[in-house]
C-alpha cells in the first residue's frame, strides 16, 4: 500500500535570495493509519511544512502528494482529504462553540441536516457539547483549543494535521487532547503531529521524525531512535554557579559521552563548553549524557564536592529522544 502522504524534496525560501530557508528539501512518507509525529524545536520549521502540506503556503521547490493528489497541482482534491488545526486559534470569539462550527461547516459545504448533525457529533467528541450556546470569549484556553480541533474534523478528513496544538494549555486541557487524538486515531484517521515536547511525541506516536533546522535529522520508531544513541541515560543536575573547571572535569570523567549546559544562554551545543555562557553557568542546570548514569553517579558528585559546590537536585532518565537530540545536535531539544 502507497504512503497517504508523500513528501518529495519540499523547500521553502522566504525572500529569496537573501532571506531564510525554513525547509531545505524535506522527504518523508507516512503511513495510512498512524500517527506521525514532527518533533523539534521552535522555529526548526515545523509549522512552515505543516502550511505548505496544507496549501496555505507555496513550495519554493518540491512536492507533497496528500492521498494521491498533488498539493501543487491539484491543491483541492488534497485539500478535501485534511482537516488543519493551526497553532493560532482561527475561531470567532463573540460567537458560540455551535456557531462556530455551523459557520465552519457551511465553509466546508455541508448543510441542512448533514451539518446539524455534524456539529453535534463534534461537540459530542470534544467534550463540548454542555457549553455549546456559551461564547467562545467565555471559555479556557483548552476548550478553545478544542474548539479549534472540532473545526478541523467537520468535513470527516482521511487526514488531521494538528501543529502544537498543547501549547499554552493547563495540564487537564492537554490530557483531554493527547486522548482525543488517540481516540481519532482508533477510528482510523491518520494523523500528523507537530510538537515540541519530547513526552508527548513519545507517548502519540507510531514513528517520529526530527526536525531541526529545516532538515530531517531523524526519523523512525521510538525505539529505532533510541538505539540511536545506544544504552546512554541521561543525568541531569541542578549546580548554581557552576565554573568551566568543574564542567570541563565532568566531561573528562570514565563513562560520560557527552556534558553540556542547559538553560536560555548562548552554549554553542557541541558539549565541549567553547561558549558555554556565564548565564546558563549561573543557572546550572546540566544535562550529561553516559552508558551507565547510576554507575557515574558517584564520580560527578565527587567532583562537585570537591569544589565546594551546591548540588541542587539530582534526576536520571533512561534513553528518550530528548537524549536523541541531544546526541544528534549538541543541546537539549527545548534550548
Amino acid at each position: 500500500m502507497p504512503p497517504i502522504i508523500e513528501i518529495r524534496k519540499l523547500k521553502k525560501h522566504f525572500n529569496p535570495p537573501d532571506g531564510v530557508v525554513a525547509v531545505k528539501g524535506i522527504d518523508l512518507d507516512i503511513m495510512e493509519g498512524e500517527i506521525f509525529s514532527l518533533l523539534g524545536p521552535n522555529g526548526a520549521g515545523k509549522t512552515t511544512a505543516i502550511s505548505m502540506m496544507s496549501g496555505l503556503l507555496t513550495p519554493t521547490d518540491g512536492d507533497a502528494i496528500i492521498a494521491g493528489h498533488s498539493i501543487t497541482r491539484e491543491t483541492m482534491a488534497a485539500k478535501q482529504a485534511i482537516g488543519v488545526v493551526p497553532q493560532e486559534l482561527a475561531i470567532y470569539p463573540t460567537l458560540t462553540a455551535r456557531q462556530n462550527l455551523n459557520f465552519f461547516g457551511k465553509m466546508y459545504g455541508l448543510r441542512g441536516r448533514d451539518l446539524k448533525q455534524r456539529v453535534d457529533e463534534v461537540l459530542d467528541f470534544t467534550g463540548l457539547a454542555d457549553r455549546a450556546n456559551d461564547p467562545v470569549e467565555e471559555y479556557s484556553g483548552g476548550m478553545k483549543r478544542r474548539v479549534n480541533i472540532g473545526i478541523g474534523l467537520l468535513h470527516r478528513p482521511q487526514i488531521v494535521f494538528l501543529d502544537e496544538p498543547t501549547v499554552a494549555i493547563d495540564p487537564q486541557s492537554r490530557r483531554n487532547i493527547l486522548d482525543a487524538v488517540k481516540n481519532l486515531n482508533a477510528g482510523g484517521m491518520t494523523v500528523l503531529y507537530t510538537t515540541h515536547y519530547m513526552e508527548e511525541a513519545q507517548e502519540l506516536s507510531n514513528r517520529v521524525g526530527i526536525i531541526d533546522h529545516g532538515e530531517i535529522i531523524a526519523l523512525g520508531t521510538q525505539d529505532e531512535l533510541t538505539r540511536m544513541v545506544g544504552e546512554q541515560d541521561t543525568v541531569r543536575l541542578t549546580v548554581p554557579d557552576v565554573p568551566p573547571e568543574v564542567l570541563d572535569q565532568l566531561r573528562a570523567l570514565d563513562g560520560v559521552t557527552h556534558c553540556q549546559l542547559a538553560g536560555d544562554g548562548n552554549g554553542n551545543g557541541d558539549g565541549n563548553g567553547d561558549n558555554d555562557s556565564e548565564h546558563d553557568r549561573k543557572n546550572g542546570e546540566i544535562r550529561l549524557l553516559a552508558g551507565d548514569g547510576r554507575a557515574v553517579l558517584p564520580d560527578v558528585i565527587q567532583v562537585i564536592n570537591r569544589a565546594g559546590l551546591s548540588l541542587r537536585s539530582i534526576e536520571i532518565t533512561e534513553p528518550t529522544l530528548e537524549a536523541v537530540f541531544l546526541h544528534l545536535t549538541g543541546r537539549a531539544l527545548r534550548d
